[in-house]
């Protein structure tokens, strides 16, 4: 059978001068006869969050009209950038996400979006989601074919103990309801979230393992029976939070075998979005190598605890408090994101939500005109090329070339990602295929497919901007 490489590369386009640039010639080793891990097809994956337009960090106020309250899901350019996926992985939720309720009949009082409220928690009030405007975006995710994560409320009925901790039963009358009316109007929500960023410590607010762990039984009971009749069942995601190994540790242990389907964990592992220092770190491959340890911790934990459970990561912006300011939205940024993308695929992580597909500066899409940032084709190019296998690759070279291997996308073949962080080194760059004494291919197919190999080249300025949708 033809085996035919495909390399999906993105080089540093920072310009220097031809003579001071170092030439290395490098071999890169793919194993092709077996899988180190395994990623979902819809393993990329972007998130719409509940931020207003007076969310502000850094005297700047990024979020603009992105809120899933008032995003124009009307607008052209937002239905097609998600029809480009087919499907696009869309998870709804974020920090109010605790701060939200439902506006089913039973709710009792007036339905309002969030109202900027600075001694509140998160500096906010308690908003609420009226069914019309849920209506509306299922309206979009069905006309998209979008799969869709929706984040729950974990703080309803609980009350402040002190020192940032949450304690008493959580409530579900009201996420009851609002699950009851998505499945009697038949919205395929494919997950449901329960809590943003109550673990650990948590951010503003936190709650106990164990007591998180015995409302995740009550709420899969709640899916169980509400689902009961329907064919297609949902998946129970928790904690959607920073992880802490003994919080995670216990919340497995106490919820128990075959509850919580999937383990989310949030990643913004470069820090505030106003560091000065954000360009370098996004540079330093030893910075990027740091978050390493959480992705194989978390997958001991979950070996241990959870076996049961997958890996996700529900949110990660790379720099947090809505991203950098011209960076987080520009070319440079990419180099983060592959790289995320490379790195989390190898530690048997099954889906990677980007925050966000719009709102913030971190946005795949520009919040005011819509037009795709850079980052979305990075996006779009690793969902497209980069299979579900994800192989093994040896190379033993300098820290500043990344190289990531997946079984092709719905092509026999194998897909590689190339990124040079180094803008005084040019790799120049030999494939060996190795087979371990086999002539079997894991990543072949049934029917005989080749195709050509895309060469590397240097991009320049010009090419980062983008063409229409």
């Amino acid at each position: 059978m033809s085996f035919w490489i495909l390399l999906c590369h993105l080089l540093l386009a920072l310009h220097v001068n031809a003579a001071e640039q170092q030439i290395i010639y490098r071999t890169i080793k793919v194993r092709g006869d077996a899988t180190i891990a395994t990623t979902n097809d819809d393993y990329v994956c972007a998130t719409l969050d509940w931020w207003p337009a007076d969310k502000c960090n850094y005297n700047q106020c990024p979020w603009g009209n992105s809120s899933l309250f008032n995003l124009d899901i009307n607008h052209p350019f937002l239905a097609s950038a998600i029809k480009a996926f087919n499907p696009l992985r869309i998870r709804l939720g974020g920090s109010l996400q605790d701060r939200l309720v439902y506006g089913t009949p039973n709710l009792g009082n007036s339905c309002l979006p969030f109202e900027r409220m600075d001694d509140a928690l998160l500096g906010f009030s308690k908003g609420c989601l009226s069914l019309r405007r849920w209506d509306e975006l299922n309206t979009l995710f069905q006309k998209t074919s979008a799969v869709v994560t929706f984040g729950l409320n974990a703080l309803h009925g609980r009350h402040y103990i002190g020192h940032g901790v949450w304690g008493g039963a959580w409530n579900s009358t009201n996420a009851r309801d609002f699950i009851r009316y998505t499945v009697s109007k038949g919205y395929p929500v494919d997950s449901w979230e329960f809590g943003n960023e109550l673990s650990g410590h948590g951010i503003g607010a936190s709650v106990d393992a164990k007591v998180y762990g015995g409302d995740l039984i009550g709420l899969k009971s709640v899916l169980d029976d509400l689902y009961k009749n329907i064919s297609s069942k949902p998946l129970l995601l928790a904690p959607g939070g920073f992880y802490e190994r003994q919080w995670y540790a216990q919340l497995l242990e106490s919820s128990g075998s075959g509850v919580v389907d999937a383990v989310t964990h949030h990643i913004y592992n470069l820090g505030g979005g106003d560091d000065p220092h954000l360009s370098n770190k996004i540079l330093d491959p030893q910075y990027l190598n740091l978050v390493s340890n959480t992705y194989i911790d978390l997958q001991n934990i979950i070996q241990k605890h959870g076996p049961w459970a997958s890996s996700w990561v529900g949110e990660a912006g790379g720099a947090f408090n809505s991203g950098g300011r011209f960076i987080s939205n520009t070319f440079l940024n990419s180099f983060w994101y592959l790289d995320q993308l490379g790195m989390a695929s190898k530690f048997n992580t099954k889906a990677y939500c980007r925050q966000t597909l719009i709102g913030g500066n971190y946005g795949l899409l520009d919040t005011k005109t819509f037009i795709p940032n850079p980052d979305y084709y990075s996006a779009l190019l690793w969902h497209r090329l980069m299979g579900k296998g994800v192989l093994s690759v040896d190379h033993n070279q300098s820290s500043f070339l990344r190289v990531y291997a997946h079984c092709s996308k719905e092509k026999a073949g194998i897909s590689l990602v190339l990124i040079n962080l180094s803008n005084s080194t040019e790799f120049r760059i030999r494939i060996q295929k190795e087979m371990n004494g086999t002539n079997s291919m894991e990543c072949e197919t049934k029917k005989k497919v080749s195709f050509p190999m895309v060469r590397r080249r240097r991009h320049t300025a010009l090419e980062r901007n983008h063409p229409t949708i």
